[in-house]
């Protein structure tokens, strides 16, 4: 287990190094089946799949099996709510009245597991870190330890107060691709149902009376979560889209209905 995380270390460290070139370094764990008498387990430090689909050319051979420790598929984008099925908050839930253009998503993958079946087409679990940032438009705090969703009114005027969630996400991401252009870049699109589980909750509160104010909880959000999402892109920039099933607070500790929608840039295919 030692010698994983110092590669996945390893692998992180160099393929920032590598960035300039376009190039992601990635430990890679292959089985050689192309030899009916032989079977062999290959790790080493590279980047793949670009070497092996660089050109518009079909390759004698396709890398099937891969393990990869990078960063990868950063996600950029605003962050929205449905109440009940509208975008309009319900008078009861008005206390979560958000400002649209500063309620953003950003996460990203750390490790990817994945089989290529062709060269067109891949599958491949991951997992990686993914935040919330809703920013609260009302004077507001939310409440730590309670056993539903609560907040006080304050008298006190913030010019940043956010609520904040952050889970461990593991997508499973199904990949078709086109094939490569003279310049390497390929168009790709990449669906799939994704999980989340909670790691926590915050409060980031910034006003002139109390300067910087930090809390952490879990706030009474969905320890669990499950949705779906979709990319397109072409060469390492493209767009995404995801949205959750399941409400964003736990079951009879916040408002019922109330669920999750994201999207906007990402880079890192």
């Amino acid at each position: 287990m030692k010698r994983i995380l110092v590669c996945a270390l390893l692998s992180i460290f160099i393929a920032g190094a590598m960035a300039q070139e376009k190039k992601d370094t990635v430990l890679v764990i292959t089985r050689d089946t192309t030899k009916k008498d032989r079977k062999s387990v290959t790790i080493r430090f590279g980047d793949n799949e670009s070497k092996e689909f660089s050109s518009n050319k079909e390759p004698k051979s396709i890398q099937k099996f891969s393990l990869q420790f990078n960063i990868a598929r950063f996600d950029l984008g605003l962050s929205t709510y449905t109440d009940k099925g509208s975008f309009t908050l319900s008078p009861a839930n008005s206390f979560l009245e958000r400002n649209t253009w500063k309620s953003s998503n950003f996460g990203f993958d750390f490790f990817q597991l994945g089989y290529r079946f062709t060269t067109h087409f891949k599958i491949y679990a991951g997992a990686g870190l993914d935040w919330n940032h809703m920013r609260l438009k009302q004077n507001i705090t939310i409440q730590k330890d309670k056993p539903s969703l609560s907040y006080v009114t304050e008298t006190v005027d913030y010019k940043k107060n956010r609520f904040s969630s952050q889970y461990l996400r593991i997508p499973l991401s199904f990949q078709i691709n086109s094939t490569a252009d003279k310049k390497g870049d390929k168009l790709n699109f990449v669906f799939g149902p994704e999980i989340g589980f909670l790691l926590n909750g915050k409060v980031k509160q910034l006003s002139k009376q109390n300067g910087k104010d930090k809390f952490k909880d879990d706030y009474n959000l969905n320890p669990f979560r499950y949705g779906a999402f979709a990319r397109l892109g072409y060469g390492g920039t493209g767009v995404f889209i995801k949205y959750y099933g399941n409400d964003v607070f736990a079951g009879g500790q916040g408002p019922e209905d109330f669920k999750n929608l994201s999207f906007g840039l990402m880079f890192g295919f």
